[in-house]
């Protein structure tokens, strides 16, 4: 990459007083072109941002760089308002995919949505979920008494899924996390990891008396019978990191943190 090949920024922010700043000062200093019309778009705000920036631009092919301006930063560059293009033309790129999920409800409505972290499935009331696990077409749990269960992506296990005790994946992976949510049987199942290839189905046991809902990242579907999560591989999305603090960098420290 080249400062010329990424000329046009769009920049996009987040709601808040100290990203809107930002925007400002930014957009004063290099220009603000629409996302439709740009080289590379730089996300200002936290992690939650940077999610829908993905989301929102998921199919564009546009590169993504993220500067801190927010609460959690995980996803983001350090934040300074000199240099910008120098540092779009040295940024190392990590290249990732989305989880397909197509959750049947269970009036037979099919939602279809994809998620860049996880795909998760929570009980909706005091009552535990019951679900059963296959791994391309076979039963692989047949019954799992949990709060719930997630499948989540390399750059979505230093999320919820590490939060739920599941385990750390480096970034060119070719994996999948397979993570209870506080199991109760079988106790002591702590999770699988899974080839990104995978066809997981979770299906819903007495949906009716136990309901299920299914997130896709920030996309809700509820009183859900069945569950399908594929990587979708034809949807490539493009991230920007400064050399020394790419994604991979980051996922690696994260596990000899303490």
């Amino acid at each position: 990459m080249t400062s010329a090949s990424l000329d046009r920024i769009a920049f996009v922010a987040s709601a808040s007083a100290e990203a809107q700043q930002a925007l400002t000062q930014l957009a004063q200093q290099y220009g603000n072109r629409d996302v439709t019309d740009a080289d590379v778009i730089v996300a200002l705000g936290g992690d939650g941002l940077m999610l829908q920036t993905l989301h929102d631009n998921m199919r564009s092919g546009t590169p993504i760089y993220g500067m801190h301006r927010g609460t959690v930063g995980f996803l983001m560059n350090e934040f300074s308002l000199h240099g910008l293009k120098e540092r779009l033309a040295a940024a190392a790129t990590t290249v990732i995919h989305p989880l397909l999920m197509r959750a049947t409800d269970i009036r037979g409505k099919v939602h279809i949505h994809h998620a860049i972290n996880e795909v998760a499935l929570f009980r909706q009331t005091h009552q535990a979920a019951r679900l059963r696990i296959l791994i391309d077409e076979q039963v692989r749990m047949s019954e799992l008494v949990a709060d719930g269960v997630l499948v989540a992506t390399p750059a979505g296990s230093t999320a919820y899924n590490l939060s739920a005790q599941g385990p750390i994946l480096p970034i060119n992976a070719a994996l999948l996390a397979l993570t209870p949510i506080s199991a109760f049987r079988p106790r002591r199942w702590r999770g699988a990891l899974l080839p990104n290839t995978a066809y997981v189905v979770i299906e819903v046991i007495e949906g009716d008396k136990r309901p299920v809902a299914a997130v896709a990242d920030h996309d809700e579907a509820r009183d859900i019978a069945r569950v399908e999560v594929t990587s979708d591989r034809s949807i490539s999305m493009t991230m920007l990191f400064d050399p020394g603090h790419s994604l991979e960098e980051r996922i690696l420290r994260e596990q000899f943190s303490t």
